[in-house]
């Protein structure tokens, strides 16, 4: 006997990836998935590509990633995808320090975070 299949995690017509151990500050993070979540991938994948953030292409790699497993595990049309769902969250924090006058100690803090990339096939009105 063996277990059971495993359900999905988001609903038929969607697709995921995530990105864990970004290093960057979830606060920088959240200002490139704010330019890419509600419009379509190719013009989010333009958008990624063009941008100066530095963060810009981990999170294109992301995305392509939740293309790919859209395409290739759900069978979806990429054509009409969107950006459903682009969120962040904080990972650990490495604790870091730097010698300072009189005996003290100036801590410095090296924040990482996740990216978490939903897409969803809507068909289009014509």
């Amino acid at each position: 006997m063996s277990k059971g299949k495993n359900p999905r995690r988001v609903a038929d017509n969607e697709a995921m990836a995530k990105l864990r151990m970004l290093r960057t500050s979830p606060q920088k993070l959240n200002l490139v998935a704010g330019m890419i979540r509600g419009k379509k991938v190719e013009q989010a994948l333009t958008d990624l590509t063009f941008s100066k953030k530095r963060i810009a292409g981990d999170v294109k790699k992301c995305l392509q990633s939740a293309i790919a497993n859209a395409e290739n595990n759900h069978n979806l049309d990429v054509d009409e995808l969107i950006v459903a769902e682009a969120y962040v969250g904080k990972n650990l924090t490495m604790k870091r320090g730097r010698p300072r006058a009189r005996g003290r100690f100036g801590r410095i803090i090296k924040p990482f975070a996740e990216i978490t990339i939903k897409v969803r096939q809507v068909e289009e009105q014509a």
